[in-house]
């Protein structure tokens, strides 16, 4: 089959990508810009295009699917070209459909949580050699790629995701998989710049439960109010199987799992990381994993990429690094953070990166977000405001959105950079939150 990307370079593209290599596809893609790591690892499987730009010469009658990014945009030039040749456009997600549309499909959803949940499965599948196929959208050890895709196995486990398909596909990724078996782990308005109204976003919840399949199972968490009314008012038939947070504590800085086997000792910590592992086992469990199983692989975790992930430094200082970039992310890092470290002085930043996390209206949920911590800081980019062309946002706004009057805010990195060099990193510990890299600082150092 012979297969062309455009915007070849994504996070998800191109792992798909590679993924399609790897089973004998013929794979081509195009991109404006690819970086690290995805150009090492196109280049790696010898598909890294060979020059950037967009090329309608490369779209030719003989191709059998064109694979769209959401990186490009409706005018780009592959696409109309495409078009013009009647070929097959698929979206990620509506390709991913296709490869496993023969399988049982297991979908993971929900506003925060989704990715550690995934990766949580796919640690004890493969630590117990239980072959599947997947797609994660964060690299986890032990695998060198985040796709997998193969003839022969029975199950994909999928991360759902609600943001869109693509530039020409306005539907939720995650309304595209049809799951036969779904987790959806909690629900809090995020992506604000396309789902204008937290019911808008609600709404592609309801889809995504009434998409499973006929006689199929959603395992969701009910200690969220919003999932509970979603699944409570659904109209289709499925089985419903709740999930809640499980006894747990802390001894030594270390993490015990209460349960009917004894105590389990975790590598990750962090309520909101139980209540994940909580999903993952009832997931496990419709996969032909047994709890006892299940406690035995899920010991070696180490979390997913970037998920409160430890960072190795030159000075040995403690650190950690998370995701977050919504507020109710940004929230439970910070609650699992103050409660693994109740004795530290505690340091948390927190970068305002996305496009919703810098709109005034969604500002408005991040009401105590960082509380209890000694030293808070946020940062933005007024630079990043003016090239999203949006509305310049002072320090006392943040301030008064945050409800924190100790919060330092900057707004250059230069003037970041230089309080964080001020710093002794092996007094307190540290919690670093964004998804971007705080105009390029080394936390390593």
């Amino acid at each position: 089959m012979k297969t062309h990307f455009i915007a070849i370079g994504g996070s998800a593209m191109h792992n798909l990508a590679i993924a399609l290599k790897d089973k004998g596809y013929q794979v081509t893609g195009s991109d404006d810009a690819i970086f690290e790591p995805s150009r090492s690892r196109l280049e790696k499987k010898e598909i890294l295009p060979q020059e950037m730009g967009w090329f309608p010469e490369k779209i030719t009658s003989d191709i059998d699917a064109v694979i769209l990014g959401m990186h490009a945009h409706q005018d780009n030039p592959e696409l109309a070209r495409a078009k013009e040749l009647g070929l097959k456009i698929y979206s990620y997600p509506e390709f991913l459909y296709e490869q496993s549309k023969n399988k049982t499909r297991v979908v993971i959803a929900g506003s925060h949580g989704k990715t550690t949940i995934t990766s949580m499965i796919l640690h004890v599948l493969n630590f117990h050699q239980k072959d599947v196929d997947f797609m994660v959208g964060a690299q986890l050890e032990g695998f060198d790629c985040m796709v997998k895709l193969t003839q022969d196995n029975d199950f994909m486990v999928l991360e759902g995701d609600e943001y869109l398909s693509s530039p020409i596909d306005l539907r939720s990724k995650f309304l595209l998989y049809q799951p036969n078996i779904a987790l959806m782990s909690g629900i809090a308005w995020d992506h604000i710049n396309v789902f204008k109204t937290f019911d808008d976003y609600i709404e592609q919840f309801r889809k995504f439960v009434a998409s499973i399949t006929a006689g199929g199972v959603l395992v969701y968490n009910e200690e969220d109010p919003e999932v509970v009314k979603v699944v409570e008012n659904a109209e289709n038939y499925f089985r419903k199987i709740p999930y809640k947070t499980p006894e747990y504590e802390i001894n030594n800085g270390k993490v015990y799992l209460k349960t009917e086997m004894g105590d389990v000792p975790l590598s990750v910590f962090g309520a909101h990381n139980l209540l994940n592992l909580e999903g993952a086992r009832h997931i496990c469990r419709q996969l032909g994993i047994m709890d006892e199983d299940f406690y035995e692989a899920i010991m070696s975790f180490k979390g997913a990429s970037k998920r409160l992930e430890k960072v190795e430094r030159e000075d040995k200082g403690t650190l950690y690094k998370d995701f977050a970039h919504a507020p109710s992310k940004v929230k439970a890092a910070v609650k699992a953070f103050k409660e693994q470290f109740k004795n530290e002085k505690k340091y948390g930043f927190l970068e305002l990166h996305t496009y919703s996390s810098l709109n005034p209206i969604f500002l408005e949920q991040y009401d105590h977000a960082m509380d209890g911590l000694e030293e808070a800081i946020v940062f933005y980019s007024e630079d990043a405001l003016k090239i999203k062309r949006m509305e310049p946002i002072s320090p006392e706004f943040i301030k008064e959105k945050f409800k924190n009057e100790n919060l330092r805010v900057f707004t250059n990195a230069e003037d970041l950079h230089a309080y964080w060099n001020t710093l002794d990193k092996t007094n307190g510990v540290y919690l670093m939150m964004s998804s971007g890299n705080f105009g390029g600082l080394d936390l390593t150092k």
